[in-house]
């Protein structure tokens, strides 16, 4: 008679026990892929319930406030300009809402997308900081729909958002400019200051508190020049229309043999010497103006390949009114660029290309985003 087997006994498995309240955080910790899904969806629904019709954008800039009504396909139908009362946030807000009101006459606003020179907080609807404009924690969204039910008796469009100036012209540019399908682009306002904006895979990058993009304040040269945020050797006082036209009145100043142009430019008066002066001259081939555009184009340039060490993007698209100068000044950046680019020889490089549209790129980034776009 066969002996029988003797049964193997099975491997217990033995389970991990997890806390109860470890199980809880795991459970509320948010999963990054379903946090953007979840933004899609309700950026998805919130264009669909405001559509593609007219939208306000307002541009707020340190010296004018350019608005328009834009259309669906990014065309500026209607425009207005006015003076920016820098010394009165009330005086600003007033101003959009008469702008506003104008508007709302002769259109069917869906919404109203304002642009903003500073920090704008998350929620898209406080100026926190403008280095060039008198505002602090300034709640501009409240105030400018206040003042134009006041005018006008009802609210105008279903949504007013606040954006910061330059994240208004990247995503311009990203939907109907110079940046149109890339998937990683910057876009570099040269200004009063600089600005800056990022714009990854169809969103604004705005930040955790909504201040991403403030390259203008990156410090290129510490202890250098003073700049208005408070801090000194801030890139903005290298690259920007205030820093060509500084150092071309200092040139003036002085007497230089080279600055005779220039000043005759100006009526023998230095302080009289701007920033499209300085492009008019430096195309007529005047060798000093063109050395200033050689000047801010490479520090332009060093800028840029310390923003592509860090953010890697494939466009890097470069607007605003010092623009105007074209390759006087990107000729001279893109140079600077290579010199400068970590790792140059042996990685990609990037494109830096000049804005398409122009100063009308941060209103209408500004009405594209208020529809529920970025």
């Amino acid at each position: 008679m066969a002996t029988p087997r003797k049964a193997t006994p099975r491997k217990a498995t033995v389970k991990p026990v997890i806390p109860r309240k470890a199980a809880a955080r795991a459970a509320r910790t948010p999963d990054p892929r379903r946090a953007e899904l979840r933004q899609r969806l309700r950026q998805q629904t919130r264009r669909a319930l405001i559509g593609d019709g007219p939208a306000v954008g307002i541009d707020i800039g340190g010296t004018k406030v350019a608005a328009g009504v834009v259309d669906g396909e990014g065309r500026v139908v209607a425009q207005l300009r006015r003076v920016t009362p820098t010394t009165s946030p009330q005086g600003v807000e007033d101003t959009i809402a008469e702008i506003v009101e104008e508007f709302a006459r002769d259109h069917d606003i869906v919404s109203v997308g304002i642009g903003a020179a500073g920090f704008v907080d998350a929620e898209r609807s406080t100026v926190l900081f403008a280095p060039h404009l008198a505002w602090r924690h300034e709640p501009l969204r409240e105030a400018v729909e206040r003042r134009v039910r006041a005018r006008l008796g009802r609210r105008v469009g279903r949504r007013t958002v606040v954006e910061n100036d330059a994240n208004a012209a990247a995503w311009g540019e990203y939907r109907f400019g110079a940046g149109r399908g890339e998937s990683r682009l910057l876009c570099v306002t040269l200004g009063t200051g600089i600005g800056g904006g990022i714009v990854t895979s169809g969103s604004v990058q705005r930040g955790r508190y909504g201040i991403a993009g403030e390259f203008g304040h990156m410090i290129v040269v510490p202890g250098g020049h003073r700049c208005e945020c408070g801090n000194r050797g801030c890139w903005e006082q290298y690259a920007s229309g205030n820093a060509l036209v500084r150092e071309a009145r200092e040139l003036a100043r002085a007497n230089s043999p080279v600055a005779h142009r220039l000043l005759d430019m100006a009526g023998g008066d230095p302080e009289a010497i701007t920033g499209p002066l300085v492009t008019e001259a430096a195309r007529g081939g005047d060798p000093a103006a063109t050395e200033l555009f050689e000047d801010v184009g490479r520090w332009l340039g060093i800028g840029i390949a310390n923003l592509a060490a860090a953010l890697d993007p494939g466009t890097v698209v470069i607007g605003g009114g010092v623009s105007d100068a074209d390759e006087l000044l990107l000729g001279p950046a893109r140079e600077a660029y290579r010199r400068t680019l970590t790792g140059r020889g042996f990685r990609p490089e990037l494109r830096i290309a000049r804005a398409e549209l122009g100063p009308q790129a941060g209103l209408v980034g500004s009405a594209d985003l208020s529809r529920g776009w970025g």
